[in-house]
């Protein structure tokens, strides 16, 4: 049975004090109120993950990601943070490829294939992200899209590699614009991943979670998190609010 996650990914907010209070907050409305059987991902800015690593359960419900590492483990790279690092915070996952990295930073499939291995060596799960604009969904061009940056950074990992893979499905068209795919929509090519990634990885396709991301919210969750093939969201902005984040893990 896959794993059904619910990852927040607070993107450049909050202040330590913030971070702090929202993560209390989050840890106690998770143990009175989230389903057992959902794991929960928060993904707070670089330098909170550590202040906020003793404000959840040791061994919980709750695991903590960084948003971001780079392909090194160390060097001259003033401002990155690497994998290990992430790693000695008490980080256990690391979201790549997310749209804000490739449209805004440029980041490339190759340079996230990099990425990828430099996480998975340190131990890390990776929530790989993957997701069309709107100029290529109009065209009616997002299969190819998608599963063509899945084919460029992942397609190199072995099978046991892979296992320690979440896909995040983020239509970049719906992210932070207030637009949602339809649970139609996101369905389709969730099931189109997952067609693509058994070319490669056979059975194990199955067994691998694969997100929706795009204006997730308490109220499109449950019909999103209904569909056969979403097993959860990698959420953004309702993720920065305890009792909206609370609400979408409740929704499967």
């Amino acid at each position: 049975m896959r794993k059904q996650i619910v990852a927040g990914n607070w993107k450049m907010n909050k202040t330590l004090t913030e971070a702090q209070s929202l993560t209390s907050e989050i840890a106690n409305m998770v143990a009175d109120e989230a389903p057992d059987n959902v794991q929960v991902i928060i993904a707070p800015p670089y330098p909170f993950i550590y202040a906020v690593q003793n404000l959840i359960p040791e061994m919980g419900q709750i695991l903590l990601s960084g948003q971001n590492c780079h392909s090194e483990d160390s060097g001259a790279f003033t401002g990155e943070v690497s994998a290990s690092m992430l790693k000695s915070l008490g980080a256990q996952y690391v979201i790549l490829g997310h749209s804000e990295r490739r449209e805004q930073f440029k980041e490339t499939d190759q340079e996230l294939a990099k990425k990828v291995d430099a996480a998975l060596k340190n131990d890390l799960k990776v929530i790989f992200c993957c997701g069309e604009p709107l100029e290529v969904r109009e065209a009616n061009e997002q299969n190819k899209y998608v599963t063509q940056q899945l084919t460029n950074s992942l397609f190199h990992l072995s099978e046991e590699a892979f296992k320690n893979i979440v896909i995040a499905y983020e239509p970049i068209w719906a992210i932070g614009t207030g637009k949602t795919a339809s649970s139609a929509q996101a369905q389709e090519m969730h099931e189109t991943i997952r067609e693509h990634l058994a070319s490669k990885f056979g059975k194990l396709a199955e067994e691998t979670s694969i997100l929706y991301g795009g204006s997730c919210k308490p109220d499109n969750a449950k019909e999103l998190f209904s569909q056969k093939d979403v097993d959860g969201g990698l959420i953004g902005g309702a993720s920065l609010k305890s009792r909206d984040f609370t609400d979408i893990i409740k929704s499967f």
